[in-house]
């Protein structure tokens, strides 16, 4: 039943009757969908009724852009000027992708100001985020057609490996479209709501999904049950999907047919190559006449070009099910979900690495923009039968003393979430603390990613390790994060909220978690010899604040004991060797121990001297 809506001002019912729509904004392709009649429907774009709209966009010599099927339909009078798969730009540095933008039949350039990412053509130079305001724009002005009233609202979904500075790209795209995104939700998570629309509630369930779209690769690993939809955990590659193997079949007729890559010959092909590959699902040969040549692909060339993308989804596939802890036999069905994923060849693969029934009766490329609708219906307040609970896909912590990476949200984490942990000061007296947020998982901070810096200012003067800071990280349903520190004693707080910064560098996320993986052994090795650094430092703190308080207790022989194991101890930090560093604590730790004992029974002493035995 819908909520009702009072305007206190009138005192009149407000009006419901605005549909708040899910858009699926795809890489290769978009959809958007809303709910009618109680049932989520994908609402069909143009005079044709098609189901999805090409994401492309495609300028005249004025700049004047086309978007979607329009776009694809006059690409022949200017093949360089039609700009696609921008998705992977979203939130992105330069020095991000300046690997991966020579795969593209268009160029890419750096804004000087701030390493941004921007499109030349058509005499101007533009973002990831207008084009996709574009595709945004030309989607509620189709569903304002067809629904007959305004479109403000929405639900965007993003791929699950979506970073802070991604999502929030994507929310400025809206913006730009004239659009109130309510909420950004996971490909998979929609993907999964929709499929829930057949599960028993009464039934637990764990579930693989599969999402292999044209531009992204995501796994999500579902737990279902009493109609909540918990995420186990996620893995994929923002930088895998249809449209490398549309480059492959590119290349494959480069080099079969001799044709050259110019940016237009390209361009021509990357079209005609997706077009092979749609038609090679039902079907077993292609063939297409293209400037006297004639194109030809079977489905062996296709299985073969395909192999390997395919091999590293599953390898995702197998990391994924590692982290939620379950055992292939555990999971009850795979669901696919992407237009690439209805390839015969990711069926065969997944049933012989997993042997679990497959699940497809809903079409593959609908199922993500159905679950958007469905969470828009939740958002309206027309629904009450759904629990999301969402994950995050990389660690969240600071930076400490030695560089090393303290987490404070684990990977994995269900989102909406709030953790805190407290800190201390390392210097006497220190009155400013600086607060640097990372993501991702590599023990040292240089090799992950940077997502923001603030100082907690005009903390109380006071010995090392005496003030007491809590940071407490705050990351909402939309996977934006707000970091606060606060020192308890004196009330002084500080705060930030994530939001996107082109000048961070951010690497692709499954090339962090590859590196993770294949660099855990130097990484304990650093770790540990960071934190013998760091007790050392810390040893030497103390040290010489034991020396200045007990001068006038500790005799000159023990003076000169605690004097030249301290300079022991500072000669120790020159050293590369965590070997030597803890045998030097050690042996501090072993000749001082008779001291410091002294030292604490005369404090003992002198603290119980004059207290009656009832008062002890």
């Amino acid at each position: 039943m819908s909520k009702i809506s009072i305007d206190f001002k009138t005192g009149k019912l407000k009006s419901n009757s605005d549909h708040v729509v899910g858009i699926d904004l795809g890489t290769t392709n978009s959809l958007i969908a809303c709910t009618l009649e109680g049932r989520p429907t994908i609402i069909p774009i143009g005079d044709k009724a098609k189901k999805s709209m090409p994401s492309a966009v495609w300028f005249n010599k004025e700049g004047i852009a086309y978007v979607g099927d329009e776009a694809l339909t006059r690409m022949h009078e200017a093949p360089m000027n039609m700009i696609y798969s921008f998705k992977r730009f979203m939130g992105k540095s330069y020095q991000d992708l300046i690997n991966t933008h020579s795969k593209l039949s268009y160029a890419v350039q750096q804004e000087p100001d701030t390493n941004e990412i921007v499109i030349p053509v058509a005499s101007q130079a533009i973002t990831a985020i207008a084009l996709s305001s574009f595709i945004l724009k030309e989607l509620k002005t189709n569903a304002e057609n067809y629904l007959k009233c305004s479109i403000s609202k929405v639900v965007i979904t993003v791929p699950a490996y979506f970073n802070d500075h991604q999502r929030q790209a994507t929310r400025e795209a809206g913006k730009l479209a004239g659009l109130d995104v309510l909420r950004i939700i996971n490909e998979p998570t929609a993907a999964a709501m929709a499929y829930g629309l057949g599960i028993d509630p009464n039934q637990t369930k764990h579930i693989m999904v599969y999402d292999l779209g044209g531009g992204t690769f995501d796994v999500s690993i579902l737990r279902i049950e009493n109609g909540v939809f918990d995420i186990l955990s996620t893995h994929g590659d923002n930088m895998l999907g249809g449209d490398d193997i549309d480059q492959e079949i590119v290349r494959f007729w480069e080099n079969q047919y001799k044709i050259d890559s110019s940016p237009e010959n390209k361009a021509a092909l990357r079209t005609i190559a997706e077009q092979a590959k749609i038609f090679l699902l039902d079907h077993n040969l292609f063939k297409q006449s293209w400037l006297g040549i004639e194109l030809s692909l079977n489905t062996e060339n296709l299985e073969q070009l395909a192999s390997n993308w395919i091999n590293k989804t599953i390898k995702s596939c197998q990391l994924a099910l590692k982290d939620s802890g379950l055992s292939p036999q555990e999971i009850d069905e795979i669901i696919l979900v992407g237009g690439s994923s209805r390839l015969s060849l990711v069926k065969r693969k997944l049933t012989e690495h997993f042997n679990r029934p497959i699940n497809d009766f809903l079409n593959p490329e609908e199922v993500v923009a159905l679950g958007a609708a469905i969470q828009a219906e939740i958002l309206q307040g027309n629904r009450n039968d759904w629990l999301l609970l969402d994950v995050n896909p990389l660690s969240l912590g600071i930076e400490t003393l030695g560089g090393l990476m303290d987490t404070i949200i684990p990977r994995n984490s269900k989102i909406p979430i709030q953790l805190a942990r407290n800190y201390t000061t390392s210097v006497d007296g220190q009155k400013n603390l600086k607060i640097t947020i990372y993501q991702g998982e590599r023990d040292l901070v240089q090799d992950n990613i940077k997502l923001g810096t603030f100082i907690l200012k005009n903390i109380p003067p006071m010995p090392a390790g005496l003030a007491k800071i809590e940071i407490k990280f705050n990351l909402n349903a939309d996977g934006i994060l707000s970091v606060s520190a606060k020192e308890i004693r004196s009330g002084i707080e500080q705060q930030i909220e994530i939001r996107s910064s082109l000048k961070l560098s951010d690497d692709e996320i499954q090339q962090r978690l590859k590196d993770s993986i294949t660099n855990a052994e130097s990484d304990a090795k650093n770790k540990a010899k960071l934190d013998s650094i760091n007790e050392l430092n810390y040893l030497i703190l103390n040290t010489k604040r034991f020396i200045n308080q007990n001068k006038t207790i500790l005799n000159s022989d023990e003076l000169e004991i605690m004097n030249y194991q301290l300079n022991n101890l500072i000669q120790a930090l020159s050293t590369d060797s965590k070997k030597e560093i803890d045998q030097c604590i050690n042996t501090f730790n072993t000749i001082t121990a008779p001291i410091a004992h002294k030292i604490m029974d005369i404090q003992i002493k002198n603290s119980l001297s004059g207290s009656s035995v009832n008062k002890i």
